[in-house]
């Protein structure tokens, strides 16, 4: 467990070592300025736009990042914004959120959308909660999906129907 968001944002920059880097914030976020400074093949693109503007909006990220950003949407807003963002931009995100700040917000949103809570922190009376979503991850492998359950174990990844 870290024991800074922008450590944490770090190690999930780390792991995944994005090429495009999408930051939906209304200020630079100093985990992503850092990696992109030590990584110059990382392409970080910034807006604070909802919704994102036409440009940003058709291109594909390697890992997208909203932070400081759903405090100051409605809950709709925010909820189109995570949802349009994971289903046609990014595999992977990053959010991280102040729930004392959004009122109509519960953990729960955020399982909805297939996020994962990640940390936690607390500092000088202020607490945030990031949350991450990998497609990659999403859904384990059913035990039953494996050629040892088919009729023809042979022909098992071979033919789709």
């Amino acid at each position: 467990m870290s024991d800074s968001p922008t450590t944490a944002l770090l190690g999930i920059f780390e792991h995944y070592q994005p090429q495009r880097l999408l930051c939906v914030s209304p200020e630079p976020i100093p985990a992503a300025v850092v990696f992109c400074a030590e990584h110059t093949e990382c392409t970080r693109v910034e807006t604070d736009t909802v919704p994102l503007s036409p440009e940003l909006a058709t291109q594909r990220y390697d890992l997208a990042v909203v932070a400081d950003q759903l405090e100051h949407l409605d809950k709709r807003q925010g909820m189109e914004l995570l949802a349009g963002i994971r289903n046609l931009l990014a595999s992977r995100m990053a959010v991280l959120v102040d729930m004392q700040r959004m009122p109509g917000w519960e953990q729960n949103d955020f399982f909805g959308l297939a996020f994962q809570r990640h940390g936690h922190f607390e500092r000088d009376g202020h607490s945030l909660t990031l949350f991450t979503y990998d497609l990659a991850q999403y859904k384990t492998v059913p035990d039953w999906l494996n050629s040892r359950y088919w009729a023809n174990p042979e022909l098992f990844g071979k033919y789709w129907w």
